[in-house]
């Protein structure tokens, strides 16, 4: 199968979702990527025992798995002076530096730009932070809850402004997964970049402004007139001005969208799947303008219609449809839609607990329609000393770094 990055080593010194999540990109990509963590707690994130008010089961931990899998870990505690050899070492084997530590975390442990470029001039040096490398925040930290869902504005876009209060993300590690792909596609222009002229770049992402890139279309808008959207509060019905774009309940308490933007050529074909035929010989919505300025009386036929069949009718009825429209699903129900298992988007990794294989979602970008081939995550520090020894480490020096601590 084609391997885009193989080849190509990353390195990376980084925890939570974030930053691994772009490492989890090139090393479905092919690329060899050592995850460092600390000889004895691990990533952090190991430790998370709950995650959406769900428990978690620490052998088969999908905060583990998501953004670490097809990688190797090393342990290396990088507090200590032999430590950062042995990282320095790796270093000068890699062709990109992955980290999502704050300024003074990379100054105090010697793994900043210039201590890297110091072992390897060549190296790709990739940041992930909350707000930005630069600035009087760049050494403030946070999640994809503050940075990319909070202040970003797009909590507060999505939250309905009759609620009184914003709603919470809902989905952990949210803004830390689409921010990965972006560091991963700024890696790879870097890498490159390098390989036409050169020189190595370094790279950031932050998750505010991957948030922001995300609403990029709204937060122009916001900024050129000085308004903001809002979402609406949840009903029934369609938009005030286009009765083919909205949600709709059906007998059951099942949702169907509708997202027709432009009913031009739609209007007879979507009256027709909906079992009102008649409508679309009604002078009030025969004609697109004419269907927008009767919007509320079209909505109030089509809730009528849509609400007396359940949702399994309308999900089976609607394909033949030529609009567009969406059942509404949960995240348990997207395991099982027939496209998502066609195009790839779910494949099957070893429990590194021995049991039933762990299914993952595959990351979203395909090469020749190939579908991408993974691994399960790493356990904490299992590949120290394979990787040691590729970099030809001796086993006395290896003995002697695991004796002081210095490595798992």
């Amino acid at each position: 199968m084609i391997k885009v990055m193989d080849g190509f080593r990353v390195l990376e010194v980084a925890q939570y979702t974030f930053v691994p999540a772009a490492g989890a990109i090139l090393a479905d990509w092919g690329a060899d990527v050592i995850k460092v963590e600390h000889p004895v707690r691990g990533d952090t994130q190991r430790g998370f025992i709950r995650m959406g008010g769900f428990e978690l089961n620490p052998d088969r931990h999908p905060l583990i798995e998501h953004p670490n899998r097809g990688k190797r870990s090393v342990g290396i505690d990088v507090s200590t002076q032999a430590g950062q050899e042995v990282l320095h070492e790796l270093a000068a084997s890699a062709d990109v530096f992955l980290t999502n530590y704050l300024p003074a975390a990379r100054q105090k442990n010697r793994f900043d730009v210039e201590h890297i470029r110091a072992a390897n001039p060549n190296i790709v040096y990739a940041r992930g932070s909350a707000y930005g490398d630069k600035g009087p925040q760049r050494d403030v930290g946070g999640f994809d809850g503050t940075a990319f869902w909070t202040r970003s504005g797009v909590g507060h876009a999505l939250s309905p402004e009759e609620l009184g209060a914003p709603i919470s993300q809902g989905i952990p590690a949210f803004g830390d997964s689409i921010g990965g792909m972006n560091i991963a596609g700024g890696i790879a222009a870097a890498l490159l970049h390098r390989e036409r002229t050169g020189e190595a770049l370094e790279v950031d992402v932050s998750l505010l402004s991957t948030a922001w890139w995300a609403a990029g279309a709204s937060v122009t808008q916001a900024m050129d007139t000085g308004e903001t959207m809002r979402a609406p509060m949840p009903q029934s019905g369609g938009s005030p001005a286009n009765p083919f774009l909205g949600n709709y309940t059906t007998s059951d308490g099942g949702t169907i969208n509708l997202c027709i933007v432009s009913p031009t050529g739609y209007i007879r074909d979507t009256f027709e799947h909906l079992g009102i035929p008649e409508a679309a010989n009604d002078p009030r919505f025969a004609e697109v303008l004419a269907l927008m300025q009767n919007a509320e009386a079209a909505s109030s036929l089509i809730v009528d219609a849509i609400g007396a069949k359940p949702f399994e009718y309308w999900r089976e009825h609607l394909k033949t449809m030529k609009g567009q429209w969406a059942p509404f699903q949960s995240l348990v129900d997207l395991a099982s839609d027939e496209q998502a298992i066609a195009n790839d988007m779910i494949t099957e990794v070893d429990a590194a607990d021995g049991g039933a294989p762990f299914k993952v979602v595959r990351g979203p970008v395909q090469f020749n329609g190939e579908p991408l081939q993974t691994t399960r995550a790493p356990q904490a520090s299992e590949h120290t000393e394979v990787v040691l020894m590729e970099l030809g480490m001796d086993w006395d020096r290896i003995e002697k770094l695991k004796e002081s601590g210095a490595i798992a």
